[in-house]
C-alpha cells in the first residue's frame, strides 16, 4: 500500500501533524489490516470491546477453541452453541448475545465484505450498527482495518482524542466539534492522520515507560 500521496498532503496541510509524521516514520497501517470474513472480523471486535488487548486476546482464543475442527466457526455453528459454553470461554452474557445476534443477521443476509465494499462509508456504518453490540466505533474500525477506507476519523476513540490533545497542546480531551475542526485540513486522508495520532500516543507512552 502506497501512502506517499496521503502523507505529502498531510505534511503540507498541517505543520503540527507533519512533525508527528517525521517523528513516527513510515505508516505501517497495511500491516495491521485484519483478515477473514465479516463474521470473523466483527466477532473479534465484539470480544475486544472494553477490554485490554491481552485479556481480550485470551478470551478470543478460548472462543475459537470451542470449534477445534476449523479455524473459525460458521454462523450456524455459533447459533447452535449453548450460551453456557460461550460464557465458559470468558464472554460476558451481553457479548454472547451480541455474537449470536451477529450470526443470525449473517444468516439473514447481512452484506458480506465484498458487498459492503461497494457502499459509501456512512451506508456501511448504518448497515453494521443494526447488529446488537456493533456501534459506530466498531464499524469505523472495520472501515479502517478491514476495508481500508482512507477518510475515517473515529471521534469517539480515546486514542484519537488523546493524540489530538497531545499534539495540539490542549488542556483537556477535545470534543467532537474541536476534533472535526482540527481534522478538516486532513481530508481526504483522515484515516492516515488517525494512524499517526495513535502512533504519537504510543511513542509518548514508551518514552514515559523508559
Amino acid at each position: 500500500m502506497d501512502y506517499s500521496a496521503a502523507i505529502a498532503h498531510l505534511q503540507a496541510a498541517d505543520p503540527i501533524l507533519a512533525t508527528a509524521i517525521a517523528r513516527s516514520g513510515p505508516c505501517t497501517l497495511w500491516q495491521d489490516r485484519q483478515t477473514g470474513d465479516l463474521l470473523e472480523s466483527l466477532a473479534e471486535s465484539i470480544v475486544y470491546q472494553q477490554l485490554s488487548g491481552k485479556a481480550a486476546g485470551t478470551i478470543h482464543r478460548r472462543f475459537l477453541a470451542l470449534y477445534p475442527h476449523m479455524a473459525h466457526p460458521t454462523a450456524a455453528e455459533i447459533l447452535a452453541t449453548p450460551d453456557e459454553l460461550l460464557r465458559s470461554a470468558g464472554l460476558s452474557r451481553a457479548k454472547a448475545l451480541y455474537i449470536k445476534d451477529l450470526a443470525q443477521k449473517v444468516l439473514d443476509g447481512l452484506p458480506n465484505l465484498t458487498e459492503l465494499a461497494l457502499l459509501e462509508d456512512d451506508a456501511i456504518i448504518r448497515t453494521l450498527t443494526q447488529v446488537k453490540g456493533i456501534g459506530k466505533w466498531t464499524a469505523e474500525m472495520l472501515l479502517i482495518f478491514r476495508l481500508h477506507r482512507w477518510d475515517v476519523l473515529p471521534v469517539d476513540d480515546l486514542g484519537i482524542r488523546n493524540g489530538i490533545r497531545l499534539l495540539y497542546s490542549l488542556p483537556e480531551l477535545p470534543d467532537k466539534k474541536t476534533m472535526l475542526r482540527i481534522a478538516e485540513p486532513w481530508r481526504p486522508y483522515r484515516t492516515i492522520a488517525s494512524w499517526y495520532l495513535w502512533r504519537s500516543v504510543d511513542i509518548q507512552a514508551m518514552g514515559q515507560g523508559g
